[in-house]
């Protein structure tokens, strides 16, 4: 068994290269060998977002707090909200934010493949975040 304790893993910014706006990640877990399996919670002020990207194992989504969008290529942008899970697939290119007005947070859960565990793609434009 592992404990790990609140307050332990520093809040880290997200990186300009993968986001736009302000994102922090706040570590929860990280896989042990053989697992495979990390996640973290994520905070987007209003209007942040990640990049397009996707995930070789895909990626679990649980909304926390607040308002978010979400969209996979070629679909409409999507509203989540407390309580919403999102699936992304294996591969699927997708993004996920916070709402133009109201933050949001979720707990990101994915898997690794070959010590992979997104591929981060070119950012989202205003143009597609606004729909």
């Amino acid at each position: 068994m592992k404990i790990t304790r609140v307050g332990t893993q520093a809040s880290q910014p997200g990186s300009e290269d993968y986001f736009t706006g302000t994102v922090r990640l706040d570590p929860l877990f990280s896989a042990e060998a053989p697992g495979r399996t990390s996640g973290a919670a994520v905070t987007f002020e209003p209007g942040a977002r990640t990049a397009w990207h996707t995930h070789p194992a895909g990626q679990t989504l649980i909304v926390t707090q607040g308002l978010g969008r979400v969209q996979r290529e070629g679909g409409p942008i999507e509203t989540i909200q407390p309580g919403d899970v999102v699936w992304f697939p294996a591969g699927e290119k997708h993004w996920h934010g916070a709402a133009p007005d109201v933050a949001m947070t979720h707990i990101a859960i994915q898997e690794s493949l070959n010590g992979t565990p997104v591929n981060w793609l070119e950012k989202v434009s205003d143009a597609e975040y606004a729909g």
